[in-house]
């Protein structure tokens, strides 16, 4: 899957839970600055695994606090 890709995804899923203009996601945003509480980032973190096809542990989770970091990280 190209880097683009991934990144439509992520942001597609971050603009659903949080329910924001995916024109106000940028890479640098962080899951905070865009409006998340610790149960939007479970939600984030549950959605990214099952559309992924991964496993995010927690503390792998933890580490994903920026759009970027997301991305890089699947």
């Amino acid at each position: 899957m190209q880097r683009a890709d991934i990144q439509a995804k992520v942001i597609d899923i971050i603009a659903h839970i949080l329910k924001v203009s995916k024109d106000d996601i940028k890479e640098e945003s962080t899951l905070e600055s865009l409006g998340a509480d610790s149960l939007n980032r479970v939600e984030f973190v549950m959605e990214l695994e099952e559309t992924f096809g991964l496993e995010v542990n927690d503390e792998e989770a933890e580490k994903l606090t920026t759009v970027k970091e997301t991305i890089d990280y699947i």
